[in-house]
């Protein structure tokens, strides 16, 4: 569908750029850089607005409750793992606030680095598998209610969302220099 899951799988991209800058920020942090402060606090606003707000709630709310219809029928359904995984990322950001806050280097890295393998890898089950299945179970006439409500949630929620992208661009711009 060129569409709903198009959208999560773009917004997808832009969560990646900013989990490699969070990579090369603690590889930086392990060469003993002074801890950033401002940089993570970006980071953790646009985890926090972005990813979870913004894309969540758009899986969350709207694509996860779909699959979970009785009428949906899929080979496996992993949206209760996806499920998981979202609060084991919300976990991930909520002790890497508190390291920084602590300025604890190591807890820094350790949190930083666990939410990113842990995002990485669960975008590439929600491209890979997630929305292929998705794509396969869901009628014409749901993917386009679904597409419908996304376009709301990005209406409602476009000044939060140009600011996050702003962000991402920024972190785009530093990388090349």
């Amino acid at each position: 569908m060129a569409t709903a899951l198009r959208m999560l799988s773009d917004e997808h991209k832009n969560i990646l750029k900013v989990i490699g800058a969070l990579l090369k920020e603690c590889d930086a942090l392990k060469l003993g850089k002074e801890i950033d402060k401002d940089f993570f606090k970006r980071t953790i606003e646009f985890v926090r607005g972005y990813a979870d707000k913004f894309h969540h709630a758009k899986e969350e709310d709207i694509l996860f409750v779909e699959l979970c219809k009785d009428d949906v029928q899929m080979p496996c359904n992993p949206t209760q793992q996806m499920l998981y995984e979202h609060d084991l990322g919300r976990g991930f950001i909520k002790e890497l606030e508190r390291s920084v806050g602590n300025k604890d280097r190591n807890k820094i890295i350790e949190n930083a680095r666990g939410y990113a393998q842990l995002l990485q890898e669960h975008i590439s089950k929600e491209d890979d598998i997630l929305y292929p299945l998705a794509d396969e179970a869901l009628t014409e006439g749901v993917k386009k209610k679904i597409l419908e409500k996304f376009k709301q949630v990005e209406k409602k929620l476009i000044k939060e969302r140009n600011k996050y992208l702003s962000f991402v661009r920024e972190l785009e711009k530093k990388s090349k220099h």
